[in-house]
């Protein structure tokens, strides 16, 4: 069998006596902490409080992972509701299965909530925290890595992944290493992450024109990393359904990086906003 430059975990899981420790959801846990401490880091660089970023986190994490669940089960319904599915396994997040777009989707709502009680504007908030977003989705990809899910076609280059017999989708049961397209997203985001601080700070992306630009450069990269992929997904005219999403996503990120820069360009004030979770209720409804 042909030796794979980057070899699979054997598990997932490590036991720290009867309790699982599962690489997944560390990955996850993770990916948060440190979108929470590179936002507040830009926050406070704005002339932020502190402790806001997290605050507003406390509704936006638990939003974001309803979201991406929902998104991945409802795209993906057979495996819990089909013949034989097992319904209780839609709750088992830890096993993977977070689609970003619901993740991101949900998740807004919940920061919104939490910008709301704050009494700051959402468009900066996000601002802040669109590259932190971007440096959690590189770590959480490694969590595909120890499940060996979300690999792609088969390959014979160098740093071709090596997935397990037990693993292979059916009709790749004699292939050995596939691309290993949670690498490719993962250093994508990495990438974006890297783009969106220096072109926010170079060019003054205020209004939520930070967020859009990383909307638009993360949907790029997912559209060919995800033609590259192999596992089961609903399709349309020759496309995979997360393509579809990327198309359109991107499209409305380039459109609102353009009207917003016609009509609010620089970066808004948020100190003078950001007055806590005791702010007045019409300074909370100004924002």
């Amino acid at each position: 069998m042909e030796l794979a430059a980057l070899p699979s975990p054997s598990t997932g899981v490590l036991y720290l006596g009867p309790v699982p420790l599962r690489a997944y959801a560390f990955c996850i846990i993770l990916g948060a902490f440190v979108a929470v401490w590179l936002g507040t880091r830009r926050w406070v660089a704005r002339g932020g409080k502190k402790e806001t970023i997290a605050d507003i986190a406390i509704w936006a994490v638990p939003f974001g992972l309803v979201g991406g669940r929902l998104y991945h089960v409802i795209t993906s319904p057979d495996a819990y509701f089909g013949e034989g599915g097992e319904p209780i396994k839609a709750l088992y997040i830890w096993e993977g299965g977070l689609g970003i777009w619901g993740a991101i989707a949900l998740g807004g709502l919940g920061a919104w909530i939490g910008c709301r009680r704050h009494g700051v504007p959402f468009p900066a908030y996000a601002d802040a925290v669109a590259p932190g977003i971007a440096l959690a989705q590189a770590i959480g990809r490694w969590g595909n890595w120890f499940n060996q899910e979300l690999f792609g076609r088969p390959t014979s280059l160098p740093w071709g992944l090596e997935i397990s017999p037990d693993k292979r989708p059916e009709g790749y049961e004699n292939v050995a290493t596939f691309h290993p397209t949670f690498l490719y997203e993962s250093l994508w985001d990495v990438g974006v992450a890297v783009l969106v601080i220096w072109a926010g700070a170079r060019f003054a992306l205020g209004h939520g024109r930070t967020f859009a630009l990383y909307v638009a450069a993360y949907t790029a990269g997912r559209f060919w990393i995800e033609y590259l992929r192999i596992d089961e997904a609903h399709q349309f005219l020759g496309l995979r359904l997360n393509n579809w999403t990327s198309i359109v996503v991107f499209a409305g990120a380039v459109t609102y990086l353009v009207i917003s820069a016609r009509r609010r360009p620089g970066m808004e004030d948020i100190a003078q906003n950001d007055t806590g979770a005791d702010a007045p209720a019409a300074e909370k409804a100004s924002a």
